[in-house]
């Protein structure tokens, strides 16, 4: 992996875990000087990360992290609501016992977070675990990688709303009951569920009330 590819992955890391906020001003003499690296090339990694909408580029201002754009998550929540109601309801025709396992498997873990209350972070790389295990199962993990080549709105919106000790169990409990409709093929719930599963927080004042600086204008 070149200098460049490394810088890249740290800030993005940084930018979707929320270490560096959204706002936060990207210094080039900071981060030459903490990468050991010359202007140029750490130009052209800002210019990617422009490019992917990790940051904003300001004549004036210089180099900020993105602001978290809510219509930009109201896209991809749609998108992903679209595919997921027909991912799931083709799967609950087929659905092996072996990806029964799993996506119990991925569920135990979720609930052993919960009652060890870990860090959320974990809890949200289960949660994509077993959404992408979903995609997976039904011979669509192609458009779940795609999903995730534009994620860096929607990534740091949920974060943000899994701080909350009470949405995790929420999480944990819709996903205990989509396998659940799956496994006895109750269709004509899913819809409604899955709705809720993914929309519902777009919906809500949380972000708001709590993180209005972190959000775009």
């Amino acid at each position: 992996m070149s200098i460049k590819d490394e810088i890249m992955k740290s800030l993005k890391t940084e930018i979707l875990t929320l270490e560096l906020k959204p706002g936060a001003i990207l210094s080039e003499t900071a981060l030459s000087e903490r990468f050991r690296i010359s202007r140029t090339p750490l130009r052209d990694v800002l210019k990617q990360l422009s490019l992917e909408s990790y940051i904003d580029i300001y004549p004036k201002k210089g180099n900020l992290v993105s602001f978290i754009d809510l219509e930009s998550v109201e896209q991809i929540i749609y998108l992903r609501s679209v595919l997921e109601k027909e991912i799931i309801k083709d799967l609950s025709s087929h659905l092996p016992l072996k990806g029964v396992h799993e996506l119990r498997e991925i569920l135990d873990k979720q609930q052993a977070v919960i009652d060890g209350d870990e860090d959320s972070e974990r809890f949200l790389g289960l949660d994509d675990a077993f959404h992408q295990a979903l995609f997976r199962l039904a011979g669509r993990e192609f458009l779940w990688n795609l999903i995730q080549q534009s994620n860096v709105h929607y990534a740091r919106y949920r974060r943000l709303h899994m701080l909350r000790k009470e949405k995790l169990v929420e999480i944990h409990t819709e996903h205990q009951t989509i396998l659940e409709f799956m496994m006895h093929k109750e269709l004509d719930k899913l819809d409604e569920l899955i709705d809720h599963h993914l929309r519902e927080d777009i919906n809500s004042r949380y972000l708001q009330e709590n993180f209005s600086e972190y959000i775009k204008a």
